[in-house]
Order: structure tokens, then C-alpha cells, then sequence
């Protein structure tokens, strides 16, 4: 069995960030997003991993390499644009065969992983199984109605009016059957050969399509409050491990990584968070659901519930909370007067500043 890994969009909703970071590369817990997808598939048994990639996959090659790190063997795929997951699908025709795979869309992050879907497939090989999971807000997403027997019965992609609160989590097992099915669509309104429909295709030749129903947490990892909401939930299961030089005028409290190579003075840190390796904490309180990657400095601030990307320096502020800064970001306060604010911001920036 293959699996097709999806990291190849813009993540346009994660701008800036983005402009200059492939979206699948935002660290969660200071771990790329896109390796805790292959960490999965790899736990599953699979290993042949194809991944597709767009503008970003210099960026995304040099991240996994030949996968070996991982565990898995990767095969990279260029996908010329970004035209519907079907067309990914079709795009690594050549790659996958005539052998069942699983398609992992690289932005998301689920609960508990994908072994006992894929031991399930394995043991039944319908033509497709879908993970599906209930939202509350289903009209944001690709919806399936189910028979009385489990089996799915009918795929709508972002209904204005859902027949049903089962959203289609990003995750997907086939046969090779898929790919006649995707040859004999057309591309929907929005100019993309969509996976809803190619599934559907499958439905309405008979063949079997299962479900199975996620119980733990999804997540899409594809805006920042989605981000930093990904980042809570993971940092909630971190181990404590303290590796840096921790001075005596410091606390580390709670479930707390400090890498090796970090140092913290008179710096208060309180869990759960991590504090990448090389970075310099003085004088600093770090909340709990706090992210900071390598290299940053960080020096008479206080900061929470935020994620901080490598080599960041934040200095001579009183707060930040629910921030996600990218990297090589500087956050200082200037003596300088006129007292102004002044800023260097690239397009699609949100900046929100209290009052006083």
C-alpha cells in the first residue's frame, strides 16, 4: 500500500506567513505540521510515500529529503497548479498504479492516527473509505450522508443548506478504481477536479464507499486562530524535558521543553510550552500554549498562547497573547520621540494594538 501526500497548496488564508514558508512547514509545537501527517501514515505500515508539490517543494524537499528521518521513502510529484484533489490524484497516476493508497491532505492534524482506518480498509478493500468527522458548521466543508448501513450514499461539497453534520476530515483510503472515476469528471465551478466528485462517480457505479467516524479532535491548520488552537491541543500532550541552561533566578513550571542550547535568566516559563533550541530568554514570562522556535531572543517581555517562528526577537514589551509571528520578525519598543508607532508590515498583516 502507497500513500499520496497533499503539499502542494499556497495557504493563502496563512499570509504572510506564507509568502515565504510553505504552509505544511508552520510548526505546531515546533514541529513541521506536514511530519506529523507522514509520522501516521508511517505508523499505519506504509512507507512509499508520494507527496505532491508546488512552488514551495524546494522548501519541501529540503525539509524531508529522501524521507529516511521519517521513516518512509519519498517520492516527490510536481503538480504544474494546484487543480483540485482529484487532479492531484490523477497528477501521481504514474506513482500509484494499479496499488490501494491513502490520500492525507498535509495541513491537517488528527487524533490518534490512521492505523485502525487503514488495518480496516485493508481487511474489507471497499473501492473507497472516507474519515468523516461531526463539525458544527458543515456548509464550510465537503459533506456525505450516510445509509442505514454505514456505507456513504451521497457527497456534497459546501452545501448552503448540509444534509448532514459529516465533514470530510482529509483523510481517504482507494483502490486504483479512483482513478477511472477521477478520468470521467469535469471540473466543478470553481475550475477544479474535485475528490467529492470522483467518490460520487464511484457511489453511482455501485461500487462500495465506507466511512468511518472520527471520535477525537480534527484539525485544519489552514488560518491562525486555527493555528494557534492546533498548537494548544498538541502542547497539551508534551512530556516535561528540560535540556538548556536554566538559571537559578528562573522557574520552569509544568510540562515545559527547553531544548538543548536554550538558556533562560530570571525568566519565568509555565506550562505547556516549548522553547526551541539556542534561544536566550531574560527577564521574560512565558505563558502556558506557547511555541517558541530556534534561535529567538527574547528579553523583558511577557507572551502567551502564541507561536513564534525561528530567529525572532521580541524586546521591551508588556504583552503579547494569541500572536503567531513568522520568522526573522523584530518586536521592540523605541525611546525614540516623537512617540509614534511605526511599522514594516507585508501584505495581508493583521496588527492589533490596546489601547494606552
Amino acid at each position: 500500500m502507497k500513500a499520496l501526500v497533499l503539499a502542494g497548496g499556497a495557504g493563502t488564508r496563512l499570509r504572510p506567513i506564507t509568502y515565504t514558508s510553505a504552509k505544511q512547514l508552520v510548526p505546531v509545537a515546533n514541529k513541521p505540521i506536514l511530519f506529523y501527517g507522514l509520522e501516521q501514515i508511517r505508523d499505519a505500515g506504509i512507507t512509499d510515500v508520494g507527496i505532491i508539490v508546488g512552488d514551495t517543494a524546494p522548501e519541501i524537499e529540503a525539509a524531508i529529503g529522501d524521507g529516511s528521518e521519517l521513516g518512509i521513502d519519498a517520492t516527490y510529484i510536481p503538480q504544474d497548479q494546484p487543480l483540485g484533489l482529484a487532479h492531484a490524484v490523477l497528477t501521481a497516476a504514474d506513482f500509484l498504479g494499479d496499488d490501494d493508497f491513502v490520500m492525507f491532505l498535509g495541513d491537517n492534524l488528527i487524533e490518534g492516527g490512521i492505523t485502525d482506518m487503514v488495518d480496516s480498509f485493508q481487511a474489507d478493500r471497499p473501492a473507497a473509505q472516507l474519515l468523516l468527522k461531526k463539525v458544527p458548521d458543515p456548509e464550510r466543508f465537503g459533506i456525505a450522508t450516510l445509509r442505514t448501513d454505514g456505507s456513504i450514499e451521497r457527497l456534497v461539497e459546501k452545501p448552503s443548506e448540509p444534509p448532514s453534520d459529516l465533514a470530510l476530515v482529509g483523510v481517504y483510503l482507494f483502490t486504483s478504481a479512483v482513478l477511472g472515476a477521477a478520468r470521467r469528471i469535469t471540473p466543478s465551478w470553481r475550475g477544479e477536479l474535485e475528490i467529492t466528485d470522483a467518490i460520487q462517480r464511484l457511489i453511482d457505479d455501485g461500487a462500495p464507499v465506507r466511512a468511518s467516524v472520527l471520535d477525537g479532535w480534527w484539525l485544519d491548520t489552514g488560518k491562525k486562530d486555527e493555528l494557534l488552537d492546533a498548537n494548544r491541543i498538541v502542547l497539551g500532550a508534551v512530556e516535561r524535558r528540560v535540556e538548556g541552561d536554566v538559571d537559578e533566578d528562573s522557574n520552569v513550571v509544568g510540562d515545559v521543553v527547553v531544548e538543548a542550547g536554550a538558556t533562560l535568566v530570571r525568566s519565568t516559563v509555565r506550562g505547556p510550552a516549548v522553547i526551541g533550541s539556542d534561544s536566550h530568554l531574560e527577564d521574560v514570562f512565558v505563558g502556558p500554549f506557547t511555541s517558541i522556535a530556534a534561535g529567538c531572543r527574547l528579553e523583558r517581555c511577557e507572551l502567551e498562547y502564541s507561536v513564534v517562528l525561528d530567529r525572532c526577537t521580541i524586546r521591551d514589551l508588556p504583552r503579547l497573547e494569541g500572536s503567531l509571528l513568522g520568522r526573522d520578525v523584530t518586536l521592540t519598543r523605541t525611546e525614540r520621540r516623537p512617540a509614534a508607532h511605526r511599522f514594516l508590515l507585508g501584505d495581508h498583516s493583521q496588527v492589533e494594538i490596546a489601547e494606552g
